[in-house]
């Protein structure tokens, strides 16, 4: 809908991520995982085998937002109907044990006045039974003072109505304005990379916001989900490990007004220390990413989410700039948001790195298309000087 507008070019789908062509894709990765957490952002996760379904009547109202919307819609129409339904069989029950079904054109004139008026029927009654919950009170139909349980039918219906208004209105509000609404326009690049970035190798991401009002206090967090074994052999499938993000402030949070790069220092603390492009194609990992804020004209806290397999991880690739200056204000080219360009990055992982550049050794910089080990430059051991030359007078001969 976004390209069709003009916003955004056709080639790049922009619902919660930004589609490109990389052209170079990793040819030998090994068969794909499921997901723990979809592109999209959702949960891939199914919930079998519980016993105590119970616990979800006891919060009914987050029961009702967390359906899907036609059964949100049946509800919200079957509340209604039902409870017209039900005071129109009380109304009809009144009216019957007070004989007011068989008088029907009695208004008062024998000295006996009905219940309500023009209430001859069970269809007379539930219009009656509308009138009064909806309050719309057409004036053909109205309660008198000769029945005081009527007048406690009437205030009870009266309220059971407004508790119905309210909670079916607040469930339609509420999933209307659900936080992940706002999510969908706050997107990801769809590929991750990982480069050098001042002398260290770096993981890094893109992510943006389509609209102009801002997100309050976002920050991000990010997560690396993979099946590990501990010393004592237990078995885990989701170990998740905390990443931490590079922000010179010492926290998470980020002023999200333009794309920005999330940066990851492949240090010793990292989970990705160990990590080379070699063995990139056979991880079975997962790269969860977390954005959370305050949205600006609404107040509600939301949240975006991605994740990144071990095939969307492009090593030796740079994202291209997006942000220019024109006339005055910076401009944002949204049909590169994902595209990266090639550089050149050592083909090792960040512990080798930081080997070969503890032992002062020079490393060569190396082809992104060669698939070898680290090459290095070695110097070399310095000759001793030569021995000097006798002087030319001693070789000379006594005629010379």
């Amino acid at each position: 809908m976004l390209a069709r507008k003009g916003l955004l070019t056709e080639e790049y789908m922009l619902t919660r991520l930004a589609e490109e062509d990389i052209g170079w894709q990793p040819k030998s990765y090994r068969e794909r995982k499921a997901r723990f957490i979809r592109k999209n952002g959702g949960c891939n996760v199914a919930h079998r085998n519980i016993r105590e379904q119970g616990r979800f009547l006891q919060d009914v109202f987050t029961t009702l937002v967390d359906f899907k919307w036609p059964y949100t819609l049946i509800i919200f129409t079957m509340s209604f109907l039902c409870s017209w339904f039900l005071f129109a069989l009380v109304w009809w029950l009144i009216a019957f044990a007070h004989g007011d079904l068989d008088k029907k054109d009695n208004d008062g004139e024998d000295g006996t006045f009905p219940c309500v008026t023009s209430v001859h029927s069970f269809t007379s009654a539930f219009l009656f039974s509308i009138e009064v919950q909806v309050t719309i009170g057409f004036g053909g139909r109205m309660i008198t003072d000769e029945c005081p349980f009527a007048i406690a039918v009437l205030i009870l219906q009266n309220i059971c109505g407004l508790i119905i208004n309210a909670i079916m209105l607040g469930c339609i509000f509420m999933k209307t304005a659900q936080a992940h609404r706002r999510a969908e326009t706050l997107i990801f690049s769809k590929h991750a990379v990982i480069t050098v970035r001042s002398g260290k190798l770096c993981f890094m991401f893109r992510v943006g916001d389509l609209r102009k009002s801002m997100i309050i206090s976002a920050s991000i967090r990010m997560q690396l989900v993979k099946r590990t074994t501990t010393a004592e052999g237990e078995v885990l499938p989701l170990d998740q490990i905390d990443i931490q993000m590079e922000n010179p402030l010492g926290s998470n949070s980020i002023f999200l007004v333009s794309p920005l790069i999330i940066c990851h220092t492949i240090d010793h603390k990292s989970p990705f220390y160990e990590l080379s492009p070699a063995s990139l194609q056979h991880e079975d990992l997962e790269v969860i990413v977390i954005l959370e804020g305050v949205v600006e004209t609404t107040g509600i806290t939301t949240q975006a989410r991605t994740s990144y397999l071990a095939d969307e991880i492009l090593w030796g690739h740079r994202f291209v700039p997006i942000v220019c200056e024109e006339d005055g204000r910076y401009s944002v080219d949204y049909s590169k948001f994902g595209n990266t360009i090639r550089v050149a990055t050592p083909r090792c992982s960040a512990r080798e790195l930081e080997g070969c550049t503890g032992e002062t050794e020079e490393i060569t910089q190396l082809d992104v298309l060669s698939q070898g080990p680290l090459k290095r430059r070695v110097p070399m051991k310095q000759k001793p000087p030569l021995k000097e030359r006798p002087s030319t007078s001693k070789l000379q001969g006594p005629h010379s």
